[in-house]
């Protein structure tokens, strides 16, 4: 799977535009529009590999490119929100529990009560950080549902979801995604100081997005097939 990744993004005949395309999107996303468009082709990236094609989209047909990229950013938005919201429960407990610890005694959470409220604040904190970990994990396949379905509500079928990112295609896929995003996107970022590192970059988004919507549809496949 490694293999076919990082050959994908130079698997057509016009590979260098789409690369140069790709690249010079990346160096003008300081302008804010560029953006949707970059995001755009990530979204037909996910498409492609979820519907089994093996050959990388083209840059073309401008303006659905750039509603996908809205939606998938809005997605992600989505996606935030939740973290958002789970830190502020998060900070509404250890808040409350602070509260309780500081009216326990002199110094906060040195009372009678100190030790229950380090436990909840401890607990809370490592909930919030499992909670913030499975959320990135699942995170690819909520988008890689969505570019499949072209539905923004995909991204929320929690059954579709759960049932292709809690196999193993799905899980060896993600970590090569990050291996690849750790190892390559480093380097590429490095070079970004040259502004070729900006091409590169776009380079290791391409094969991360076809790691995780080959991953996604192996997983998917999979669990339909154990569910017969």
């Amino acid at each position: 799977m490694l293999s076919d990744a990082l050959h994908y993004p130079l698997d057509s005949d016009d590979w260098l535009r789409t690369i140069l395309v790709g690249g010079l999107l990346n160096v003008l996303s300081v302008l804010v529009v560029p953006i949707p468009l970059l995001q755009g082709y990530y979204v037909r990236v996910l498409r492609g590999t979820t519907d089994d094609d093996s050959r990388p989209p083209r840059f073309d047909e401008w303006g659905d490119l750039f509603v996908d990229g809205l939606k998938l950013i809005g997605v992600n938005i989505a996606v935030a929100l939740v973290v958002i919201v789970a830190m502020f429960v998060v900070g509404i407990v250890t808040g409350f529990g602070s509260a309780i610890g500081s009216g326990a005694g002199p110094v906060v959470g040195t009372g009678s009560n100190g030790g229950p409220v380090r436990l909840l604040t401890a607990v809370a904190f490592l909930g919030f950080v499992a909670f913030a970990l499975v959320l990135g994990y699942v995170a690819p396949a909520m988008f890689a549902n969505f570019a499949r379905e072209d539905s923004m509500a995909a991204a929320f079928d929690v059954s579709t979801v759960l049932a292709a990112a809690t196999t193993s295609e799905y899980l060896i896929a993600w970590v090569l995604a990050a291996v690849v995003a750790l190892v390559l996107g480093t380097l590429a970022s490095v070079l970004s100081v040259l502004v070729v590192g900006l091409f590169g970059l776009f380079y290791v988004q391409v094969v991360t997005y076809y790691l995780f919507g080959r991953g996604f549809a192996a997983g998917l496949a999979d669990a339909e097939s154990e569910a017969l």
